[in-house]
């Protein structure tokens, strides 16, 4: 090929054969390793294969194309002398790393403490190399919204631009309509920001997100309130209930709403799992609680009945049997053992097993 490069301009094929490249890479034992890494992506995407080029860092992404871009041509003892060295490296592995701090971060998760993780990622974004979405996109539903619902639409509409699908999908159903609306107009305004914006966009809401402390508990209040009362006697529930209710109408609102009582299980279990909630309650605490339900009368005979009736037949005659044989159950007794029944609903719940129907799935249906 060399020699017909050198042919006269009249020749025949010198028009041809003058755009190519005059220099082919030979066989160097220099190559740089972002060369290496050239030629080993090159020929994956040559065979075909898809990449996930998108996960590096994107000051690697832009490297990594800089580089495709300087080289022209190698011949192939280079590639197969390359491609070798790759393969005997990948064979040589013994354990990989997740690579670049968020992804240390993930896998340590639950090993370090809130604090230390915080601290690494600003440690991280202050390098300026790592990419401060990815920053972002660790933060929950709970800390993204208020930020989402606070900042300007343009930023907002940025960010939802910037997280993966799912979450911006979850966070925008999450938000008031109009909000959410005026985010996804703002959506048409983004395609002229340029990517020095964008960053910088993501390195003051990671500050911002980080700057925020670490949340001591892992549910909210109203949770929390909910769960002590759910297990608090009777009296004492509805008297704390009536106390929140003058001291914090809002708030007792919603922690009413979070109770789930045993006089709630006719609205809110499904008559279907009633079968998978008798089998996990000690059938001795089973026999006290209904029995004492069905002595109480009201909505706690109504719950006891609704279990009764919907489990299957010969289950529910030797059930009803039990309660008529059972004395009188003391009433403590009989809060302790209806107690045991809404936890093996909550734990139920917990792992997937059954779910609860809401008011929102009442009023829809």
């Amino acid at each position: 090929m060399s020699g017909r490069s050198r042919e006269a301009p009249d020749s025949p094929g010198a028009e041809v054969l003058a755009p190519l490249p005059t220099q082919i890479m030979r066989s160097q034992p220099r190559l740089s390793g972002r060369q290496k890494a050239a030629i080993v992506v090159r020929v994956l995407l040559a065979g075909g294969a898809r990449l996930p080029l998108s996960a590096l860092p994107e000051h690697l992404q832009a490297a990594l194309t800089e580089q495709i871009g300087s080289m022209r041509l190698v011949d192939r003892d280079t590639m197969l002398g390359v491609v070798s060295e790759f393969l005997a490296e990948l064979e040589a592995v013994g354990l990989s790393f997740p690579g670049g701090i968020d992804g240390a971060i993930s896998m340590l998760d639950g090993h370090i403490s809130a604090n230390a993780a915080s601290r690494l990622r600003r440690l991280a974004g202050a390098s300026g190399k790592a990419d401060p979405w990815e920053r972002v996109a660790t933060h929950d539903q709970e800390r993204l919204l208020p930020v989402l619902g606070e900042e300007s639409i343009e930023v907002g509409a940025v960010m939802l631009s910037k997280l993966p699908v799912p979450r911006a999908a979850a966070l925008l159903e999450a938000m008031p309509g109009e909000r959410a609306r005026a985010l996804t107009r703002g959506m048409a305004r983004t395609a002229g920001v340029d990517p020095e914006t964008v960053r910088r966009i993501g390195l003051a809401l990671a500050a911002q997100l980080e700057a925020q402390p670490p949340r001591a508990f892992d549910t909210g209040p109203v949770e929390r309130v909910g769960a002590i009362l759910n297990a608090s006697p009777s009296a004492t529930r509805e008297d704390v209930l009536e106390g929140l209710a003058l001291a914090d109408p809002d708030f007792g609102r919603q922690v009413r709403k979070a109770i789930f009582t045993f006089g709630h299980i006719p609205r809110r279990l499904p008559p279907r799992s009633v079968a998978a909630v008798v089998r996990a309650v000690d059938p001795a605490s089973l026999t006290a609680a209904l029995t004492a339900a069905s002595a109480a009368g009201g909505r706690l005979a109504e719950a006891a009945e609704f279990l009764l009736s919907n489990l299957p037949q010969r289950m529910a005659d030797a059930q009803r049997e039990a309660v008529a044989e059972t004395p009188p159950v003391a009433p403590r007794t009989g809060e302790d053992a209806m107690a045991e029944v809404i936890a093996a609903i909550r734990r139920l719940e917990a792992d997937g097993e059954l779910a609860l129907i809401s008011d929102e799935d009442r009023t829809a249906g």
